[in-house]
């Protein structure tokens, strides 16, 4: 539907449009998994976990005692960090990830950014790690995990590019839709009504001031067209134990395949 139609439509029909968003926001969409991701999570030993109503993919790629758990974006999977799975494998970590709640092979319903938060937050304590790996979205869903279990400590985290605020995820649905400003309003009172949270607190760079972490770092492209440097670089500026490293010429996902990105987290792990 164009942008100019949805205006229209959003003027006569505020609630459908606030439903059709609502769903851009909750349901993610099924992307294509690459033939050497299947490869990489063939090679696991698979389990599945219900959490929730789901049925949740587990993987685990057994090696030495230094574990390390991978969390992977919105519309991602854990396929998504095949290249860095082979590398942490060869340096005897043994490696934890998942598919996310209605993402990858587990089970498909409407789902949001706090049965995400959950999730990795038993994860992260079912599986003993002091190390993690996130991808985009998997930021927000990690850091927000830290934030809420206090008691979890972690050791060294690399974030392969952040979000900040949920409010700049919203207004990014709302501009790829088309929606009013009227309907965007209407579309955060729901969100707020649904989780009892306010929307405008919900930012990594909030939760980041509160949460255990010994050493992060952030790498990010300066060219990443799926979230613009500068929200990343919000984070970093208000993580006191953060490092930030901007690079160039990977984009928001070849940034996972990049053997010199790899190369700097296996740096950093092991450091």
């Amino acid at each position: 539907m164009k942008k100019s139609l949805v205006k229209i439509v959003s003027t006569l029909f505020p609630n459908q449009v606030v439903n059709f968003a609502h769903k851009q926001l909750t349901n993610p969409q099924v992307t294509k998994i690459r033939p050497n991701e299947i490869v990489v999570l063939d090679k696991s030993e698979k389990e599945t976990f219900r959490f929730k109503g789901f049925d949740i993919k587990l993987y685990t790629w057994k090696g030495g005692d230094d574990k390390i758990l991978l969390i992977h974006g919105w519309e991602g999977q854990a396929g998504n960090f095949a290249d860095i799975v082979e590398r942490l494998v060869k340096q005897n970590y043994t490696v934890y990830s998942f598919d996310g709640p209605s993402h990858g092979f587990s089970s498909k319903g409407a789902t949001s950014l706090f049965d995400f938060t959950d999730l990795v937050g038993v994860l992260i304590k079912r599986y003993g790690v002091s190390k993690l790996i996130s991808h985009s979205f998997g930021a927000v869903v990690t850091t927000y995990a830290l934030f809420n279990n206090k008691d979890i400590n972690i050791e060294r985290y690399v974030l392969l590019t952040t979000p900040d605020k949920l409010t700049e995820r919203i207004d990014d649905i709302s501009q790829y839709v088309g929606i009013t400003d009227k309907v965007k309003g209407k579309l955060i009172k729901r969100l707020e009504e649904e989780t009892k949270k306010d929307v405008t607190n919900l930012n990594v760079s909030n939760f980041v001031k509160d949460i255990n972490v010994s050493k992060a770092l952030i790498i990010h492209d300066k060219a990443d067209k799926v979230i613009p440097l500068h929200r990343s670089k919000n984070v970093y500026n208000n993580w006191k134990n953060c490092e930030f490293v901007e690079i160039e010429g990977t984009g928001h996902f070849r940034i996972l395949r990049t053997q010199s990105v790899i190369d700097m987290t296996l740096e950093f792990l092991k450091n």
